[in-house]
Protein backbone atom coordinates (compact mmCIF):
# COMPACT_ATOMS: atom_id res chain seq x y z
CA UNK A 1 0.00 0.00 0.00
CA UNK A 2 1.21 3.47 -0.91
CA UNK A 3 0.19 6.31 1.41
CA UNK A 4 0.78 9.97 0.63
CA UNK A 5 0.35 12.60 3.33
CA UNK A 6 0.02 16.36 2.97
CA UNK A 7 -0.15 19.11 5.56
CA UNK A 8 -0.99 22.72 4.71
CA UNK A 9 -2.72 23.62 7.97
CA UNK A 10 -0.11 26.15 9.12
CA UNK A 11 2.81 28.21 7.88
CA UNK A 12 4.85 25.22 6.71
CA UNK A 13 3.90 22.79 3.95
CA UNK A 14 4.86 19.16 4.31
CA UNK A 15 4.52 16.07 2.09
CA UNK A 16 5.49 12.46 2.72
CA UNK A 17 5.14 9.05 1.09
CA UNK A 18 5.00 5.71 2.91
CA UNK A 19 4.96 2.21 1.48
CA UNK A 20 3.33 -0.08 4.04
CA UNK A 21 5.38 0.66 7.19
CA UNK A 22 8.36 2.26 5.46
CA UNK A 23 8.77 6.01 5.09
CA UNK A 24 10.08 6.59 1.57
CA UNK A 25 10.15 10.38 1.42
CA UNK A 26 9.41 13.45 3.51
CA UNK A 27 9.91 17.16 2.88
CA UNK A 28 8.83 20.18 4.92
CA UNK A 29 9.07 23.70 3.51
CA UNK A 30 8.82 26.71 5.82
CA UNK A 31 10.02 29.60 3.68
CA UNK A 32 7.05 31.93 4.02
CA UNK A 33 5.80 31.27 0.49
CA UNK A 34 2.11 30.50 0.12
CA UNK A 35 1.00 26.89 -0.21
CA UNK A 36 -0.59 27.71 -3.54
CA UNK A 37 2.92 28.51 -4.82
CA UNK A 38 4.73 25.49 -3.40
CA UNK A 39 2.46 22.53 -2.74
CA UNK A 40 1.99 21.12 -6.23
CA UNK A 41 5.76 21.23 -6.85
CA UNK A 42 6.42 19.53 -3.50
CA UNK A 43 4.02 16.72 -4.42
CA UNK A 44 5.53 16.40 -7.89
CA UNK A 45 9.06 16.16 -6.47
CA UNK A 46 7.99 13.57 -3.90
CA UNK A 47 6.38 11.33 -6.53
CA UNK A 48 9.30 11.79 -8.93
CA UNK A 49 11.90 10.87 -6.31
CA UNK A 50 9.95 7.74 -5.40
CA UNK A 51 9.34 6.82 -9.08
CA UNK A 52 5.59 6.93 -8.57
CA UNK A 53 2.61 8.46 -10.35
CA UNK A 54 -0.52 9.83 -8.62
CA UNK A 55 -2.43 6.81 -9.92
CA UNK A 56 -0.19 4.52 -7.85
CA UNK A 57 -1.12 6.15 -4.54
CA UNK A 58 -3.66 3.97 -2.70
CA UNK A 59 -4.53 6.33 0.16
CA UNK A 60 -4.26 10.13 0.19
CA UNK A 61 -4.01 11.57 3.69
CA UNK A 62 -4.45 15.29 4.23
CA UNK A 63 -4.86 17.48 7.29
CA UNK A 64 -8.52 18.48 7.27
CA UNK A 65 -8.37 20.77 10.30
CA UNK A 66 -8.08 22.57 12.48
CA UNK A 67 -5.73 25.19 11.09
CA UNK A 68 -5.56 28.00 8.58
CA UNK A 69 -8.85 28.04 6.67
CA UNK A 70 -7.17 28.95 3.38
CA UNK A 71 -4.31 26.50 3.93
CA UNK A 72 -6.68 23.62 4.63
CA UNK A 73 -8.68 24.35 1.48
CA UNK A 74 -5.52 24.36 -0.66
CA UNK A 75 -4.40 20.95 0.60
CA UNK A 76 -7.84 19.37 0.38
CA UNK A 77 -8.50 20.76 -3.11
CA UNK A 78 -5.23 19.32 -4.41
CA UNK A 79 -5.89 15.90 -2.88
CA UNK A 80 -9.39 15.87 -4.35
CA UNK A 81 -8.01 16.66 -7.80
CA UNK A 82 -5.18 14.12 -7.69
CA UNK A 83 -7.24 11.26 -6.27
CA UNK A 84 -10.45 11.76 -8.23
CA UNK A 85 -9.28 10.00 -11.39
CA UNK A 86 -8.15 6.79 -9.67
CA UNK A 87 -9.55 4.29 -7.22
CA UNK A 88 -7.69 5.89 -4.32
CA UNK A 89 -9.50 6.79 -1.12
CA UNK A 90 -8.87 9.83 1.07
CA UNK A 91 -8.18 10.04 4.79
CA UNK A 92 -9.24 13.34 6.39
CA UNK A 93 -6.72 13.60 9.22
CA UNK A 94 -7.04 15.80 12.28
CA UNK A 95 -4.04 18.15 12.29
CA UNK A 96 -3.77 17.63 16.05
CA UNK A 97 -3.71 13.85 15.65
CA UNK A 98 -1.05 14.07 12.92
CA UNK A 99 1.12 16.10 15.29
CA UNK A 100 0.79 13.42 17.96
CA UNK A 101 1.73 10.69 15.48
CA UNK A 102 4.82 12.73 14.61
CA UNK A 103 6.21 12.49 18.16
CA UNK A 104 6.49 8.89 19.35
CA UNK A 105 7.31 9.13 23.05
CA UNK A 106 6.17 7.98 26.47
CA UNK A 107 3.76 10.01 28.55
CA UNK A 108 1.31 12.56 27.19
CA UNK A 109 1.25 14.76 24.10
CA UNK A 110 -0.76 17.96 23.84
CA UNK A 111 -1.06 19.10 20.25
CA UNK A 112 -1.70 22.83 20.13
CA UNK A 113 -2.12 25.30 17.28
CA UNK A 114 -2.20 29.08 17.68
CA UNK A 115 -5.82 29.93 16.78
CA UNK A 116 -5.30 33.67 17.35
CA UNK A 117 -7.90 35.76 19.17
CA UNK A 118 -6.47 34.47 22.46
CA UNK A 119 -7.31 30.86 21.66
CA UNK A 120 -5.60 27.60 20.78
CA UNK A 121 -6.81 24.53 18.95
CA UNK A 122 -5.75 21.62 21.13
CA UNK A 123 -6.20 17.95 21.96
CA UNK A 124 -4.51 15.55 24.37
CA UNK A 125 -3.14 12.13 23.49
CA UNK A 126 -1.49 9.26 25.33
CA UNK A 127 1.88 9.11 23.58
CA UNK A 128 3.03 6.05 21.68
CA UNK A 129 3.60 4.60 18.23
CA UNK A 130 -0.18 4.81 17.81
CA UNK A 131 -1.36 7.70 20.02
CA UNK A 132 -4.54 7.19 22.03
CA UNK A 133 -6.88 10.15 22.01
CA UNK A 134 -7.66 11.53 25.49
CA UNK A 135 -9.74 14.56 24.46
CA UNK A 136 -11.64 15.76 21.43
CA UNK A 137 -10.29 18.57 19.25
CA UNK A 138 -11.18 21.88 20.89
CA UNK A 139 -10.88 25.60 20.22
CA UNK A 140 -10.57 27.36 23.56
CA UNK A 141 -8.63 29.87 25.60
CA UNK A 142 -5.30 28.66 26.94
CA UNK A 143 -6.48 28.54 30.54
CA UNK A 144 -8.96 25.79 29.59
CA UNK A 145 -5.97 23.41 29.49
CA UNK A 146 -5.14 23.98 33.19
CA UNK A 147 -6.92 20.95 34.61
CA UNK A 148 -5.74 18.59 31.89
CA UNK A 149 -2.09 19.70 32.17
CA UNK A 150 -2.12 19.42 35.97
CA UNK A 151 -3.59 15.92 36.05
CA UNK A 152 -2.28 14.15 32.94
CA UNK A 153 0.41 11.50 32.97
CA UNK A 154 3.91 12.94 32.79
CA UNK A 155 6.20 13.61 31.02
CA UNK A 156 4.12 16.01 28.96
CA UNK A 157 5.20 17.20 25.52
CA UNK A 158 3.67 20.11 23.62
CA UNK A 159 3.72 19.99 19.82
CA UNK A 160 2.44 22.31 17.11
CA UNK A 161 2.85 26.00 16.40
CA UNK A 162 1.08 26.74 19.70
CA UNK A 163 3.56 24.64 21.69
CA UNK A 164 5.60 27.67 22.72
CA UNK A 165 2.51 29.45 24.05
CA UNK A 166 1.61 26.39 26.12
CA UNK A 167 5.13 25.83 27.42
CA UNK A 168 5.45 29.45 28.51
CA UNK A 169 2.32 29.03 30.62
CA UNK A 170 3.00 25.57 32.07
CA UNK A 171 6.80 25.28 32.22
CA UNK A 172 6.80 25.47 36.03
CA UNK A 173 4.80 22.23 36.32
CA UNK A 174 6.93 19.16 37.06
CA UNK A 175 7.20 16.82 34.10
CA UNK A 176 6.49 19.41 31.40
CA UNK A 177 9.21 19.07 28.75
CA UNK A 178 10.61 21.94 26.67
CA UNK A 179 9.50 22.14 23.05
CA UNK A 180 11.92 22.35 20.15
CA UNK A 181 11.47 24.10 16.77
CA UNK A 182 10.99 20.69 15.12
CA UNK A 183 8.06 19.93 17.44
CA UNK A 184 6.30 23.08 16.26
CA UNK A 185 5.84 21.82 12.67
CA UNK A 186 3.42 19.13 11.55
CA UNK A 187 5.39 16.39 9.79
CA UNK A 188 3.61 14.80 6.85
CA UNK A 189 4.93 11.42 8.02
CA UNK A 190 2.49 11.83 10.92
CA UNK A 191 -0.28 12.39 8.38
CA UNK A 192 0.70 9.16 6.60
CA UNK A 193 0.66 7.21 9.87
CA UNK A 194 -2.74 8.61 10.82
CA UNK A 195 -4.05 7.87 7.31
CA UNK A 196 -2.80 4.29 7.63
CA UNK A 197 -4.78 3.90 10.87
CA UNK A 198 -7.87 5.44 9.24
CA UNK A 199 -7.63 2.99 6.34
CA UNK A 200 -7.27 0.03 8.71
CA UNK A 201 -10.39 1.17 10.60
CA UNK A 202 -12.42 1.73 7.43
CA UNK A 203 -12.67 5.50 7.99
CA UNK A 204 -11.43 6.68 4.61
CA UNK A 205 -13.79 8.45 2.20
CA UNK A 206 -14.05 8.99 -1.58
CA UNK A 207 -12.67 12.32 -2.84
CA UNK A 208 -16.11 13.94 -3.12
CA UNK A 209 -16.71 13.46 0.61
CA UNK A 210 -13.41 15.01 1.71
CA UNK A 211 -14.26 18.17 3.67
CA UNK A 212 -12.44 20.56 6.03
CA UNK A 213 -13.18 20.70 9.75
CA UNK A 214 -12.58 24.27 10.88
CA UNK A 215 -13.80 23.87 14.51
CA UNK A 216 -15.01 27.46 14.57
CA UNK A 217 -16.65 30.03 12.31
CA UNK A 218 -14.59 32.03 9.82
CA UNK A 219 -14.13 35.76 10.40
CA UNK A 220 -16.74 36.57 7.74
CA UNK A 221 -19.22 34.20 9.37
CA UNK A 222 -18.49 35.65 12.84
CA UNK A 223 -19.03 39.18 11.56
CA UNK A 224 -22.29 38.21 9.85
CA UNK A 225 -23.53 36.45 12.98
CA UNK A 226 -22.63 39.50 15.09
CA UNK A 227 -24.50 41.83 12.72
CA UNK A 228 -27.60 39.63 12.82
CA UNK A 229 -27.46 39.54 16.62
CA UNK A 230 -26.65 43.23 16.94
CA UNK A 231 -23.37 42.54 18.75
CA UNK A 232 -19.80 43.71 18.03
CA UNK A 233 -17.68 41.15 16.11
CA UNK A 234 -14.68 39.66 17.93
Amino acid sequence: MIYMGLDTSGRSASVAIMEDNTLLYECTLNTGLTHSETLLELVHQALTQCHLTPQQVDVWGVCSGPGSFTGLRIGIALVKGLSFGSNAVCAPVSTLEALAFGLPAEGTVVSALDARRGQVYWAGFSAGAVPTRLTSDEASSLDCLDEFVENCKKPLFFVGDGAGLCYNRYDSIAGVRPCTPVQQCCPASGVCLAAKESYAKGLCVPPAQLMPNYLRLSQAERERKARLEGEPAT
